[in-house]
């Protein structure tokens, strides 16, 4: 009883001689002082990251997504970085932390074993970035899905696909990748005239219109060609057009090729195929005796 009385007035008189006004009011400075150079510091470091990259992208389109994707990532891990040293800083007024971090460095080891699939991430997070598979703001396939990244982070991948809905990929689970943003897209064209109509005449009008196609559509990249003559159909000739336009901006032009075509033959009287159909009576009954 005495022994319990002993321990309990020595841990009474530890914990007023920690808790004192002075104490208090010390540790309250301290941790704003703590505080605020953390938020300086994440600022400044920020500040001086967005400064190298604005300054580094001047290589195009890919090279951007790619600086951009790396100052996101820079900045998430100065973040981290700063709020462990600042919590550590806060807990060293209570606990011994360097015995806490020797015996977290022991327990890491064992937790290591366990948390594979989670460096395995990370590990793959960074041979995505620096091998330059896929930046924030390519049109991806992942294993399956498919959409646009949203963001690149240490562990997984977000991607919104076209209809709107997020998936997150965690980044050690990639196996295919297919990068629609990496070189320009290539639109195909179809375009069916009845068998009746001048081919030669056809063609030459659609030369024409093609001509000034990259003055008038900046996304078209080089002045697009008409193949010629595709295949033959029951009831069409088909003439094939293919257009070089800026990433992912090809579907967008093979909607306004045929409209604009499709006008224009119009404007010349070329018709359009029609599929016909031949209706043969039988006499009803049989008059052969």
């Amino acid at each position: 009883m005495i022994q319990r009385e002993d321990f309990s007035n020595a841990l009474s008189k530890s914990v007023g001689d920690k808790f004192t006004l002075e104490n208090v009011i010390s540790f309250t400075v301290e941790l704003i002082v703590v505080l605020l150079l953390a938020f300086i510091i994440n600022r400044i470091g920020k500040f001086f990251i967005r400064k190298f990259f604005n300054i580094k992208i001047k290589g195009g389109l890919q090279h951007e997504r790619r600086d951009l994707t790396l100052q996101k990532l820079l900045e998430n891990i100065l973040s981290y970085f700063v709020g462990f040293i600042t919590i550590i800083t806060i807990l060293n007024n209570f606990f011994d932390v360097k015995g806490i971090l020797a015996g977290a460095g022991v327990v890491g080891i064992a937790v290591g074993f366990g948390a594979q699939s989670l460096v395995k991430d990370i590990i793959t997070g960074f041979f995505i970035i620096f091998e330059e598979q896929f930046f924030v703001g390519d049109y991806v396939r992942i294993n399956t899905f498919e959409g646009t990244v949203t963001q690149i982070g240490l562990r997984i991948t977000k991607v919104r696909a076209f209809s709107g809905e997020i998936q997150i990929i965690p980044n050690g689970t990639i196996i295919e990748v297919t990068n629609f943003s990496a070189h320009n897209s290539v639109a195909v064209v179809d375009i069916s005239v009845a068998y009746g109509e001048n081919i030669e005449k056809v063609e030459a009008i659609i030369n024409e219109y093609l001509t000034d196609l990259t003055e008038r559509y900046e996304d078209v990249v080089k002045t697009p060609e008409l193949l010629g003559v595709q295949t033959l159909g029951p009831t069409e000739v088909v003439l094939r057009i293919i257009c070089e336009t800026l990433p992912m901006r090809h579907l967008q032009m093979s909607r306004q090729l045929r409209k604009d075509i499709k006008i224009l033959l119009d404007e010349h009287g070329i018709a359009t195929p029609l599929s016909k159909m031949m209706l043969l009576s039988q006499p009803v009954g049989n008059t052969n005796v």
